[in-house]
C-alpha cells in the first residue's frame, strides 16, 4: 500500500510539474488543459534592483511575459498585497524535517556535527520518526517549504538517494549540483569525491555544494585550506555553515566568488556560535540563508529569517536590513544555485515563481520579514499556482471555484485554501503511523477526520 501511495504521489507531481523550467502547459486529467496565461494586477511588485511599485505581472506558460499583451483572466490585488519572487532555501535535509529538535545536553555544545548525529540516532525523536517512510518524510519537507513561500530548495543528500523521490514533491528540489558532505576524514563520503563532483559542476554550470567548517576541531578549521589544495575553491562553491572560518578564510571565499549558506538557528542550537556573517557581508561574499533540517534548525525559512535578523542584532548591536535579507533568499540564492537566469527575480523571461503576501506593513521588505504562514495569499511555481486562497481558483481556468485533479482544500485560520496534493491526508497518515496527535509547527492547519 505504501508503495502505491508513493507511485500516486510521483504520478501527480510529474503531471503537475513536468519539466518545471520549460514552457509546457500544465495538464490535468480527461485531456483538459489548465489555464496557461493570466495576469496578476494591482499588486505592489517587489524584486531586486527596482523600487517596489504597483505594476502588473503576466504569466504565459511557465514564464513572466510583457503585461497586457492579451485579454486574460486576472487576479486583482487592489494594492493590498505585495508580490515577491518566491523564496529560495539554499540548505535543507529533506529526510530530517521531523520535530522536536535534538541537540546537545543542557549547558553544553558540540565541537563538530558527529556527536550530534550519535545523539539524534539515540533520541526519542528518531525512534518516533522511524515509523515513517522516507517518502513520508520527504513529503512533509515539501510542505514545510510550500507553506513558508519556498518553491526552490537544495536537499543536501546525494542524487542517488533522492532523485526518485524529489519529483513527487509539490515544490522544486534542485537535482543539478555537485556534492560533497564535507572535507574532513569523518565526512560521509557522499558522491564521487570532491574533485570529480566539482569538475562535474563546472562542466555543467552547476553549484558544487558542501558543508564546510561545521565545527571547531582541527580538521573542521582547515576547510578552506582543503579546498584550496584540491584546486576547487571558486564561484561554483556553495559552502554551508562556515562557522570556523578565519578572517583569511572569509577573504579567500570572497576572492573566489564562492557563496555561503548561513544557517543561524541550527548553528546556535548546536554550537552556540554562528558564522562571522558581518565580516562576510563586508568582504563581498554572496551570503544566502538555509534552514538546515528541522531536527536542529528553525521551523521554516520565514522563521529562519526572523531569527537570523535578531541574532545579527544581538551579535553586532546593529540592524541587518530587511532588504538585505530579502536579497539573501532571492537573487543571492539564485546566484548560488547558478540559476540566476531562471529564478530569484520578477523579470520578463524568468520563471513565474511568485509569492503574494498580505500587506501588513507599508515597507515591502519589513512586510516580508514580519510575515508568517498565515499571511500567504498565493504561491506560484513556474507559472502554476500551487497554494493559495480559494478566491484565486479562477487562475486554473475552471468554472467557479473548481480545482484541477491533484489539488485539495485545507483551512488555514479562517481562510479556505487550495493546495497541490493532499497534505491533510499526509498529516493523518503521519499521526496514524506514530500513534499520537503529532503537531508539526510547519504545517499551519489541522487535518480533520476526512
Amino acid at each position: 500500500m505504501e508503495g502505491e501511495i508513493f507511485v500516486a504521489r510521483r504520478n501527480f507531481a510529474l503531471q503537475l510539474l513536468t519539466d518545471p523550467v520549460s514552457d509546457r502547459t500544465m495538464k490535468i486529467t480527461r485531456g483538459r488543459s489548465v489555464l496557461s496565461e493570466y495576469n496578476l494586477i494591482n499588486g505592489i511588485v517587489v524584486t531586486a534592483g527596482r523600487q517596489p511599485r504597483k505594476r502588473d505581472l503576466c504569466i504565459s506558460g511557465s514564464k513572466i511575459v510583457p503585461a497586457g499583451s492579451k485579454k486574460t483572466v486576472s487576479a486583482d490585488f487592489k494594492e493590498k498585497s505585495f508580490i515577491y519572487p518566491s523564496l529560495i532555501n539554499t540548505h535543507d535535509h529533506l529526510q530530517g524535517n521531523y520535530r522536536p529538535p535534538v541537540g546537545p545536553p543542557k549547558g553544553s555544545f558540540y565541537l563538530t556535527w558527529l556527536p550530534w548525529d550519535n545523539d539524534l540516532k539515540a533520541s526519542d525523536t528518531f525512534k518516533e520518526r522511524s515509523n515513517l517512510s522516507r517518502e513520508d518524510l520527504y513529503a512533509l519537507s515539501g510542505y514545510k517549504c510550500l507553506f513558508s513561500g519556498v518553491t526552490t530548495v537544495n536537499d543536501h543528500f546525494p542524487q542517488k538517494l533522492n532523485s526518485a523521490i524529489v519529483p513527487t514533491l509539490p515544490i522544486r528540489v534542485i537535482l543539478d549540483y555537485g556534492l560533497a558532505h564535507e572535507s574532513s576524514s569523518y565526512d560521509l563520503k557522499w558522491g564521487d569525491g570532491i574533485i570529480m563532483e566539482h569538475s562535474r559542476a563546472v562542466k555543467n554550470n552547476w553549484p558544487f555544494i558542501t558543508h564546510l567548517s561545521e565545527g571547531f576541531d582541527s580538521e573542521a578549521m582547515r576547510g578552506i585550506e582543503d579546498l584550496e589544495k584540491l584546486g576547487v575553491l571558486d564561484s561554483h562553491c556553495l559552502l554551508v555553515h562556515c562557522i570556523g572560518f578565519s578572517d583569511g578564510d572569509i577573504q579567500k571565499t570572497a576572492d573566489a566568488g564562492a557563496s555561503v549558506s548561513w544557517c543561524g538557528f541550527s548553528n546556535m542550537f548546536m554550537f552556540n556560535v554562528t558564522a562571522k556573517i558581518r565580516k562576510m557581508i563586508k568582504a563581498g561574499v554572496n551570503v544566502t540563508i538555509g534552514t538546515d533540517s528541522s531536527a536542529t534548525g528553525s521551523a521554516n525559512l520565514l522563521e529562519e529569517m526572523k531569527f537570523d535578523r535578531a541574532l545579527y542584532r544581538n551579535l553586532y548591536g546593529e540592524d541587518l536590513p530587511a532588504k538585505k535579507i530579502f536579497e539573501m533568499v532571492t537573487v543571492n540564492a539564485a546566484k548560488a544555485f547558478w540559476m540566476q537566469d531562471k529564478i530569484g527575480a520578477l523579470e520578463e523571461g524568468k520563471l513565474g515563481d511568485i509569492l503574494v503576501l498580505k500587506a501588513n506593513n507599508s515597507d515591502a521588505y519589513e512586510n516580508l520579514l514580519s510575515a508568517s504562514m498565515k499571511d500567504i495569499e498565493l504561491l506560484v511555481l513556474a507559472g502554476k499556482p500551487i497554494y493559495g486562497e480559494i478566491r484565486f481558483a479562477d487562475l486554473f481556468g475552471l468554472p467557479g471555484d473548481n480545482l484541477p485533479a491533484g489539488f485539495s482544500r485545507i483551512q488555514v485560520g479562517k481562510r479556505e485554501m487550495f493546495v497541490a496534493g493532499d497534505p491533510a491526508g499526509l498529516y493523518r497518515t503521519v499521526r496514524s503511523k506514530v500513534g499520537l496527535k503529532k503537531i508539526l509547527d510547519y504545517l499551519p492547519f489541522e487535518p480533520g477526520n476526512n
